[in-house]
């Protein structure tokens, strides 16, 4: 059981981050080309940023009920910011020199984007991606009182019960997954900054 709901929580951590990438990328794009659509995106982000995780996954239950959906969503939500702001200050902090080098051999604004721009500007977008994982892990607690399941169903059956052993393996759970996704995001964040040099 004990292996079950780390399962359970990793799986709807991963379903989360896999959604933040698959939206948060392209808006941190745009934005980049956009101004317009940059002040929109990252008012909307500073926002969501400042809501409670709890109070917001209340107000996504009311419009998709309570269950592990809810909880990804509301982690993809929380986790917009530093995957947008990472994936646009990646992408301006480039030299203009080398976007004018690319420009000057006839490249494409998309070929440029993918084949110059994006290798440059990933360390940086990994970095967001990072800050990201580490916040759904912890994040993703609160699922339990949305009908999420995951590691915060055993705190909270430890709390309700005043069993120390279900609240030490939760805590010392999540404790152990955030430690070791920062590890080793945080190495392969420095060997991606060594290439860039």
């Amino acid at each position: 059981m004990s292996v079950n709901v780390i399962l359970e929580h990793l799986s709807v951590v991963v379903a989360a981050i896999c959604l933040t990438l698959l939206i948060g990328l392209p808006f941190g794009i745009f934005a980049y080309f956009n101004k317009t659509f940059k002040i929109f995106i990252f008012k909307v982000t500073d926002v969501l940023q400042t809501i409670p995780s709890l109070a917001l996954l209340g107000i996504i239950m009311i419009f998709l009920g309570g269950n592990k959906l809810t909880v990804i969503v509301g982690l993809f939500l929380y986790s917009l910011l530093p995957v947008v702001r990472n994936t646009y200050t990646g992408l301006s902090g480039i030299d203009p020199a080398v976007k004018e080098a690319a420009k000057g051999m006839g490249m494409s604004k998309l070929y440029q984007l993918i084949h110059v721009e994006l290798p440059i500007a990933f360390p940086v977008i990994f970095t967001g991606i990072r800050i990201a994982v580490i916040n759904q892990i912890s994040a993703a607690v609160f699922g339990t009182f949305v009908g999420g399941g995951g590691l915060g169903t055993v705190i909270y059956r430890g709390m309700a019960n005043m069993n120390m052993k279900l609240i030490l393996f939760g805590t010392g759970s999540l404790m152990v997954m955030a430690v070791f996704f920062d590890t080793l995001m945080g190495f392969i964040e420095k060997r991606l900054y060594a290439k860039t040099r």
